[in-house]
């Protein structure tokens, strides 16, 4: 019996890949440096499935940002701003499109499907000319044939490409993406041949929006492309690859009927409709890769489980046409539980990263094909035991206080208008009021503090003195800047969910559990166990320091319930929203702490709440009603005075707009500036918003400094569909993974912008 793995983490164990980018983008490293990193991790993780027994093991899913921005790369689809002409792309021109540079901003970058992974938006359109441009997915394969591994080169698939990319500036939104199949096929074919003539025997079309709702044109899209690349693909076994949700009965239709494909994987933990799909009617002789293996969570696979499934399948589609799979690439868990020596053992007996994945994988493959290793069975059969009765993981009371929330409403009595003039009246702010959203740059001396305070190198006393300096800089600065709303910097944190899930019950947290978020970003989510509550307060005492060290308003910077959910592991044997429910009322305790401790202005994050969004339109209204609810929880006993802001960024909002306004937040500031400014559209279409808003007025995931000209056209931009007086002006995210050089002049020219244009209203009257 067969064994598969989708794809496979990329920044290493230890995040080699991440510190070798950074080192290669200040300059201090070669791009020699960089690849031979490079090689060096992708020889390891092909020998570490090898050495596993996998036999179909995945290349080029190792990326230097994403997978999509790598097949832009391939197809020679470089915006002309980029100044690229022709040639093999290399790192100046990808790491340009990723993170901008001086001259020119990035490509926009927004969430990959339902999960915390970024990648870089297509800019395509009529005049793009397309070429083969970067050699990747062939020079890898051939990298690992030379180490005596055979793989399965991975491409992200033409029509999914297509579907996930945007008209570029200047072109129609109207514009019909697909209409460029044609334009790009030639390409995939190219890529396809020289795979062939490598010596490749199979190869993995990932198209993973076979799992959206897909109208028939777009549907049809995969039939004409497929039919296209039918003659190309003879002789090669190829796999169509779908994750993340059910495919639709339609999908399922279109998909299995594709020309020249061999086999289909499907994610069978997050798509367990399609097993329905599956039994009533899978095509004879193709292969089915049945993804068992959760790629997206890091508990142990309940393997007795999962082998009954398989030998259920095995009864239909044939014993040699099953394939033991992963649900979608391991990129979205930690690599490996060995790093972890210091995990309680309790609760490390419950979890499995990559590498123990791809343990299980193979353990479920032998199993089918009689070869099942009894001790390793038992003992899974054991920890699945284990954490169904430990007693850490229950907590009556908060389940019962849980429980009680279902079913009620839970808004502030007072409406948003009448509790932005009272909180006006108190806090006297100017039109266009000024902000950052929370964090800033985390040096590495501030990093130095946190390690040694957490190594037990430097007292209590020490580490709170150095914290208290590092806000004083940060108060001084926007002082000096002569910011209007004030924040802290977060010098405490790491990470803005970490840092609450270590104050938190029912958390657990890993050593080097990190997973890439995009680019560089790594994030180490926690380990939700059991039930969640709050031991004492979390932030009172750092937003009070800072509070006295100025007269203006200082923000209390928490992360809301729905963002430390999406951004955690969480605990799959109750519904996701009873934990969230948890977390709310856990939030909400720290909130009126805030308030009682004189903080005015309380910022809930809720970065994540669209990220959490189904992948099926179905499910939408179940999700947003408890996600919206969630937050409403956590601030629904405060003052009128209180003001409650938000924050959102990399995703497409839009299409929730109504449950944005339905969050009731005083002010909510959103990203805007490296999406194109595309939120902008939908109060240019009539919505009317109400409370505070700030669209971001430039991006924080570059290097590059946006000019006071550029900043104040973004804000007049706003003011054409937004009112004066509920305006906000701030950048698009927090400021860590910025440098100081790059932050104090950006909010320079963010803050001569606003006072520029108050200027022109008020001398307008």
């Amino acid at each position: 019996m067969a064994s598969h793995i989708v794809g496979y983490p990329r920044m290493g164990p230890k995040r080699e890949l991440k510190f070798a980018l950074e080192s290669f983008w200040d300059g201090k490293s070669s791009a020699e440096d960089l690849k031979k990193v490079s090689a060096d991790l992708r020889s390891s993780i092909w020998k570490q499935m090898a050495d596993a027994g996998i036999k179909y093991i995945p290349s080029n899913t190792f990326s230097y940002y994403d997978q999509v921005l790598d097949t832009t790369a391939m197809l020679g689809a470089v915006p002309s701003r980029y100044n690229w002409t022709s040639g093999e792309i290399g790192f100046g021109t990808y790491f340009s499109m990723a993170r901008g540079n001086a001259s020119v901003p990035a490509m926009e970058m927004t969430k990959w499907f339902d999960t915390n992974y970024h990648f870089i938006v297509p800019e395509l359109g009529p005049d793009v000319n397309f070429s083969y441009a970067s050699h990747k997915a062939v020079d890898e394969y051939k990298e690992a044939k030379g180490l005596g591994v055979d793989t399965v080169p991975v491409l992200v698939g033409p029509v999914s490409y297509l579907l996930l990319s945007k008209p570029a500036k200047g072109v129609e939104k109207s514009f019909p993406l697909l209409s460029l199949l044609d334009k790009i096929l030639p390409i995939y074919k190219e890529v396809i041949a020289e795979l062939k003539a490598a010596g490749a025997s199979w190869i993995q079309l990932d198209e993973p929006t076979l799992v959206l709702d897909l109208e028939a044109h777009k549907l049809e899209a995969f039939t004409k492309a497929y039919a296209d690349l039918e003659s190309s693909l003879s002789g090669l076994n190829v796999i169509v690859e779908t994750y993340f949700a059910d495919v639709p009965a339609e999908a399922f239709k279109t998909l299995t009927a594709l020309k020249g494909v061999t086999g289909f994987g499907f994610d069978l933990v997050r798509g367990t409709q399609t097993l329905d799909l599956i039994k009533g009617g899978f095509p004879s002789g193709k292969y089915l890769f049945a993804g068992v293996v959760d790629g997206r969570n890091i508990w142990a696979n309940d393997l007795a489980a999962s082998l009954n499934l398989l030998q259920s399948l095995e009864g239909i589609v044939g014993k040699d046409k099953l394939v033991v799979s992963t649900s979608c690439s391991l990129l979205h868990t930690a690599v490996d539980l060995v790093n972890e020596p210091k995990l309680d053992d309790e609760i490390k007996s419950w979890l499995a990263f990559a590498a123990q994945k791809v343990v299980e994988v193979n353990a479920l493959a032998k199993a089918l094909a009689g070869a099942k290793d009894e001790a390793f069975f038992s003992a899974n059969a054991a920890a699945q035991a284990s954490r169904k009765s430990s007693p850490r993981v229950t907590n009556e009371a908060v389940q019962k206080a849980s429980a009680a929330l279902q079913g009620s409403d839970h808004h502030r009595a007072t409406n948003v208008s009448a509790r932005l003039d009272a909180q006006q009246k108190k806090l006297n702010l100017p039109i266009l009021p000024t902000t950052t959203i929370g964090s800033f740059p985390q040096t590495v001396e501030l990093r130095r503090v946190r390690r040694e305070y957490k190594a037990k190198k430097i007292s209590e006393e020490e580490y709170v003195k150095a914290i208290k300096e590092e806000i004083k800089k940060v108060v001084d600065l926007q002082e000096e800047l002569d910011i209007d709303v004030l924040v802290h910097g977060e010098p405490e944190r790491n990470d803005m969910v970490e840092y609450f899930g270590e104050q938190l019950s029912g958390f657990a947290f890993t050593a080097n559990g990190w997973v890439q978020s995009y680019g560089s970003r790594c994030v180490k989510p926690p380990i939700i166990y059991g039930d969640v509550s709050r031991p004492k307060p979390m932030t009172v005492f750092w937003s009070s320091a800072a509070q006295n060290m100025t007269k203006r308003p200082m923000k209390g910077m928490l992360t809301g319930p729905v963002t430390i959910l999406n951004w955690s592991f969480v605990r799959n044997d109750q519904p996701r929203f009873e934990t969230c429910y948890q977390i709310a009322l856990a939030i909400k305790d720290e909130v009126e702490d805030l308030e009682k401790a004189g903080i005015t202005v309380i910022q809930i994050d809720e970065a994540a709440l669209r990220e959490g969004l189904p992948l099926r339109k179905s499910e939408h209204a179940f999700y947003l009603n408890w996600a919206v609810h969630s937050f409403r929880i956590t601030n629904v006993g405060i003052q009128d005075t209180t003001q409650i802001h938000t924050h959102m960024c990399y995703s497409n909002f839009n299409d929730i707009i109504h449950s944005i306004i339905d969050m009731d937040a005083d002010v909510i500031t959103i990203e805007n500036s490296r999406s194109d400014e595309k939120l902008l559209s939908v109060f240019r279409e009539g919505v009317k918003y109400g409370a505070g808003i700030g669209p971001g007025v430039y991006d924080i995931h570059s290097p590059r400094i946006p000019s006071t000209e550029e900043i104040a056209d973004r804000v007049n931009k706003m003011l054409a569909v937004l009112d004066t007086n509920i305006l906000w002006v701030n950048p698009d995210c927090g400021l860590k993974t910025r440098k100081y050089t790059e932050v104090k002049p950006a909010l320079q020219n963010m803050v001569s912008a606003a006072k520029s244009i108050r200027t022109q209203l008020a001398s307008a009257k």
